[in-house]
């Protein structure tokens, strides 16, 4: 916990750091991005993107065999990415009017985990998987991944523990992959996890050991037990390249959507981003990803909820990692459970802290009237932490962001990336909408 006089002295070098912690709306616009030629150098390079990519390849026969729903797409997982002008049209009769095209990246359909956690917690997964089996000499990186649905995989695998502290999607994905290559998984969940999503793992074959408090104790109990059996591997969500490098992937697939799609992304017509933000890592890694293809073209903001600004708390302060949410009297509780997380990343949010432009906080409520609105206008359901980046256009429209930039908003394009929830069951579903109801009802 820091003290008074410490909170004191960031609120007076930052006072929009009085409003977050008053748990007020808020945007903040980062004063330290760096344009493309003052980049520092980063861990991590297009290269790796690259060599990610292929990773995801290689994998392809072996999800087509054990994943039938992902034959139609030759075991490639990816999302659609749809034009919201239903939406779009709604949102401009309540607030500022929505510049330029209006998209979202549809990750809520993610074949498998259901979740942008696929891309990230999959990969991990898959890249330890493939170090083994080639280590071992079962495998060669020429061989039809197929190999890993056999027996002999399985029974090689066997020998090994995966670990993950989440509170949600990220043990969703990490479990369902590694128990079907046949690991020993154990998912350490923090007590706002839902309890189907236990329930579901639980049916995967998974262990989930269950904590009252948030996110921290979570990870922090699942890292000591994993670290300390050598035939463990921990994915750490606080720390990891590999979950960051394989969130990079999805900068390439939606470069590629956008170009399909004849939507030209350059100094004239600008791109705007718009991710949900729990420890930092999608968004982070996905942000990282776009601005090795756009540079300063792509505009990337993060939205967390009042209750749970990690990420913003970390770069306002400039104390990253070494400081949570509770060390300055918020409490972390949101009904965003994916974005329920009091300290941010440590490697993603020092990368994330040259590449975004901004970030904003939202209340609870606003993500049921919204998960309301989306269905009911274009028919799509997302869970409500997933709903956070609709409003971005309309929130960074209030600053003077897009004026200091010099960006032709008119050609702008708006994407709003839906994290997760094509495996939310039908009685979540049900409620979540008529909640959602309810609240839109209260406020007009």
């Amino acid at each position: 916990m820091y003290s008074k006089n410490k909170i004191d002295s960031f609120i007076k070098e930052s006072p929009i750091l009085k409003e977050i912690i008053d748990l007020s709306p808020v945007i903040w616009l980062n004063p330290n991005r760096k344009i493309k030629s003052e980049m520092p150098a980063f861990p991590i390079k297009k290269k790796d993107m690259d060599a990610a990519a292929e990773l995801w390849e290689r994998f392809a026969p072996f999800f087509v065999n054990a994943f039938p729903q992902t034959a139609k797409t030759n075991g490639i997982l990816e999302s659609p990415l749809k034009e919201l002008e239903n939406m779009k049209a709604l949102l401009n009769q309540e607030s500022a009017k929505i510049q330029g095209r209006f998209f979202l990246k549809c990750d809520n359909a993610l074949p498998i985990a259901g979740s942008i956690k696929a891309r990230g917690g999959f990969f991990e997964v898959l890249h330890y998987a493939e170090d083994l089996a080639l280590n071992a000499g079962i495998l060669k990186k020429s061989d039809s991944y197929a190999a890993f649905t056999t027996d002999k995989f399985k029974q090689f695998f066997s020998k090994y523990k995966i670990g993950v502290g989440s509170t949600g999607n990220l043990g969703l994905s990490i479990g369902i992959i590694s128990a079907k290559l046949g690991f020993q998984v154990t998912v350490y969940v923090s007590g706002d996890a839902k309890k189907w999503k236990k329930d579901l793992l639980r049916a995967n074959g998974v262990e989930v050991i269950e904590f009252a408090g948030d996110f921290s104790e979570a990870i922090l109990a699942g890292r000591q037990k994993t670290n300390a059996d050598p035939m463990a591997y921990f994915v750490d969500d606080e720390n990891s390249h590999e979950l960051f490098l394989g969130y990079t992937v999805g900068a390439l697939r939606l470069a590629k959507q956008l170009e399909e799609a004849n939507i030209r992304v350059d100094a004239d017509n600008p791109l705007f981003v718009y991710s949900p933000c729990g420890v930092g890592g999608s968004p982070g890694g996905t942000a990282f990803g776009l601005k090795q293809i756009y540079g300063d073209n792509v505009h990337c903001f993060f939205v967390e909820p009042t209750h749970s600004p990690a990420v913003l708390v970390g770069l306002v302060t400039g104390e990253m990692s070494n400081i949570s949410v509770q060390d300055i009297g918020i409490d972390n509780i949101t009904e965003a459970d994916g974005l329920a997380v009091g300290r941010p990343s440590n490697f993603a949010t020092n990368v994330s802290g040259h590449l975004v432009s901004g970030i904003y906080t939202i209340e609870d409520d606003r993500l049921f009237t919204l998960l309301v609105k989306l269905m009911d206008t274009e028919q799509i359901f997302l869970e409500p932490s997933a709903t956070a980046g609709l409003i971005g256009p309309q929130t960074v429209a209030t600053t003077d962001y897009a004026t200091k930039n010099n960006l032709n908003m008119e050609n702008a394009t708006h994407v709003v990336w839906a994290t997760g929830g094509d495996l939310v069951p039908d009685f979540e579903r049900k409620e979540f909408y008529e909640r959602g109801k309810n609240e839109f009802v209260s406020i007009n």
